[in-house]
């Protein structure tokens, strides 16, 4: 029997590289100045090139405006998988008035995840367009003019 090839110890996972907010290309840098989402002065401060591989975050100017459509598609997912379970556990029924109360669970909720759904829409967007590299993993100086990406 042939033993299985881990390759998750060396080269972090799509979904785990996207939830935890790293660099799309190394998989391991994080992206953001601040590790903390909730620091809302600070919540979309990002590092101008990965600090692990150098790959530059924002690659042109307004490249961020896409965000927007990520963020509210993401919003959407979010207010779907709410009126699931809130269904599934409470019911749903203008009668009651419950379908108010799961818009107002459900404005509470999105609310409060905003700042990492805000945060998660950059680096997926970033991914749309910089894709995953296992040989770009070394450390790279900022100040190095030679930087790829």
């Amino acid at each position: 029997m042939k033993p299985s090839r881990s390759t998750s110890a060396h080269h972090p996972g799509y979904l785990y590289a996207i939830l935890h907010l790293k660099c799309p290309r190394c998989r391991k840098g994080f992206l953001f100045r601040t590790p903390n989402p909730y620091n809302l002065k600070h919540t979309l401060d990002m590092h101008e090139h990965c600090p692990v591989c150098g790959q530059k975050t924002e690659l042109e100017t307004g490249f961020w405006y896409g965000t927007g459509y990520v963020s509210y598609a993401l919003s959407v997912a979010l207010s779907a998988f709410n009126l699931a379970w809130y269904w599934i556990f409470f019911g749903i029924s203008w009668k009651d008035n419950s379908i108010l109360y799961w818009l107002l669970i459900n404005a509470a909720i999105v609310l409060i995840a905003m700042p990492y759904l805000m945060r998660l829409s950059r680096v997926l967007y970033l991914s749309f367009f910089v894709h995953y590299d296992p040989h770009e993993t070394h450390h790279v100086s900022v100040g190095d003019h030679n930087l790829p990406g």
